[in-house]
């Protein structure tokens, strides 16, 4: 996709999505491990069903998940970014910052080196005083990201997902907020 903002850290590369990625970012998503406290792994087409919601986003929005690569390898790593939840909750409209890397590329500082690009650019570029983010509280790697990136978590912001069900194991979700700096 032609034209949409491109962000280079030191180490990796936040570009728009290309055709090569779905075959790697379909592996991804049918890994159990990076799955883990997501709803479930994914299929072939489920993944690329994801995709073509990202870069839905990036033609309504202007920004959204970026695919990204290590400056190194150049290899697909998996996605970082900035997205429009698409549900209604109290913290809603917002703009939340997530990831999705490889099994391979946890460990190393890849998350949180881009999800602090993507904060900059929330800020700087799109001129946003707030970006949320959120997971379920067992989820402690990603937690743990969004403490490094500076992000604060209240328990009384912490709500329930509106796509499952009270009981689900994904049900409950801790919020994080960063405000522009």
């Amino acid at each position: 996709m032609p034209g949409l903002p491109e962000i280079n850290t030191a180490r990796l590369r936040m570009r728009p999505w290309r055709e090569e990625d779905r075959p790697a970012f379909a592996e991804r998503n049918a890994d159990p491990r990076v799955m883990e406290h997501l709803h479930s792994v994914l299929s072939r087409q489920e993944s690329d069903a994801i995709v073509d919601r990202i870069e839905a986003h990036f033609e309504l929005h202007g920004f959204g998940l970026w695919a990204v690569e290590s400056r190194e390898t150049a290899r697909f790593a998996g996605f970082v970014g900035l997205e429009v939840p698409r549900f209604e909750m109290h913290f809603t409209p917002c703009v939340e910052v997530g990831w999705r890397l490889a099994h391979r590329n946890w460990g190393r500082g890849f998350a949180t080196e881009a999800a602090t690009a993507a904060l900059s650019f929330g800020f700087e570029r799109l001129d946003l005083d707030e970006i949320l983010s959120f997971t379920i509280p067992a989820n402690q790697r990603s937690r743990r990201v969004m403490e490094r990136i500076g992000m604060t978590h209240d328990p009384s912001d912490d709500f329930h997902h509106p796509m499952f069900d009270a009981s689900h194991r994904l049900g409950r979700h801790v919020l994080y907020r960063a405000r522009r700096p």
